[in-house]
């Protein structure tokens, strides 16, 4: 990454990799190292910093699962590296990673893809299922999240997006 352009790590589903190709990837928000998120882990180093926000983008990748029952059930993170232009800060909160969009993220600003491997897919469907009650502090809920969380995600050149997608579809 040059020190012009931010990374990005945006929370999406199968079916947004599919549109990627066409239209761009989509999406109101992502997860970056940002001022606040550096503030709260003044300890951090740029590697966990990034983790964070990655983590992040793979939790919101689970409500983008529930609301699309018909999406495989795989979390998906794109990275991304965008212009500071396309790429807004609003007021945040102490610790906050989140970042607004500017618009559609086109296919040559895509560094990387990850998603779950076939073995998360059935911890991943539980997760989806509960991350709404997870979030509201239900402890059960929790646990069935932090199972899918235990899932590593699977790293992907954007080079090979065809060949993904016809693996995960």
């Amino acid at each position: 990454m040059t020190d012009e352009l931010v990374r990005v790590y945006v929370p999406a589903t199968v079916p947004m990799l599919a549109r990627l190709r066409d239209e761009g990837l989509t999406a109101a928000e992502g997860h970056a190292v940002t001022p606040s998120l550096r503030e709260w882990y003044a300890e951090g180093d740029e590697e966990e910093l990034e983790y964070v926000a990655f983590t992040r983008a793979a939790q919101d990748a689970l409500q983008l699962l529930r609301a699309d029952p018909a999406a495989p059930r795989r979390r998906v993170v794109v990275s991304v590296d965008l212009a500071p232009s396309a790429v807004g800060r609003p007021d945040q909160e102490l610790g906050s990673s989140t970042v607004a969009l500017a618009g559609a993220v086109p296919l040559r600003a895509v560094a990387a893809i990850h998603v779950d491997g076939a073995e998360a897919v059935e911890d991943v469907a539980a997760a989806a299922e509960v991350v709404v009650e997870a979030l509201a502090g239900d402890p059960d809920a929790q646990f069935t999240v932090d199972g899918a969380e235990d899932h590593e995600l699977e790293w992907y050149d954007p080079t090979e997006l065809e060949l993904l997608l016809r693996s995960v579809s």
